[in-house]
């Protein structure tokens, strides 16, 4: 059983996170997070941890923002789009038992203090921003440093805030060099 709670956006996301492990999940119905759905999840938080899980598009990192913004320290687990997706949708509750588990074993919390282990030239250096395959790299690194995707400015800030290693950052690349294909 995993200690921390799992907060996810609707229902068809706890049935599949239950289908993946045993654990207490919290729904916060999408966009409609309120101010009860907060509460909850702050007790969860103030007694066994939270790990967050939303669906890898544009609404879920929004709810993603809207929890961090109110409850510090949270964890944050992340699913590719290429794992979410199935029949040209998006999210949790498509992405397989395996994904899930994966992705809950890495999940990252935010580190408080600013932290700058990397800098724009390591993103441009790496051929993270600034060239034509940028975006697919920073997908691949996201899937497999288990950080999710963002524009180059936020994984970049990601790179900083969830404590990830100089070390960690260069086996990663080096896989993604290797041609292997990490996105799927």
């Amino acid at each position: 059983m995993i200690k921390e709670v799992i907060v996810v956006e609707g229902r068809d996301d706890i049935t599949a996170v239950k289908r993946a492990v045993d654990a207490e999940v919290i729904a916060v119905g999408g966009f409609g997070i309120n101010a009860k759905a907060i509460e909850r999840i702050k007790e969860a938080h103030k007694r066994q941890g939270v790990i967050v899980l939303t669906d890898p598009d544009f609404a879920g990192e929004k709810i993603r923002k809207i929890i961090s913004k109110r409850i510090p320290d949270v964890k944050h687990a992340y699913i590719s789009k290429v794992e979410g997706l199935k029949d040209g949708d998006i999210g949790v509750e498509n992405a397989s038992p395996k994904a899930i588990v994966s992705a809950l074993k890495e999940a990252k919390c935010e580190v408080k203090d600013k932290r700058e282990a990397f800098t724009i030239g390591d993103m441009i250096y790496f051929g993270l921003s600034g060239k034509e395959d940028s975006k697919e790299k920073r997908q691949q690194l996201g899937k497999i440093l288990r950080i999710g995707y963002g524009n180059a400015n936020q994984f970049l800030t990601r790179l900083n805030n969830y404590g990830v290693t100089k070390e960690e950052f260069i086996k990663a690349i080096e896989k993604i060099s290797k041609g292997n294909d990490y996105a799927k």
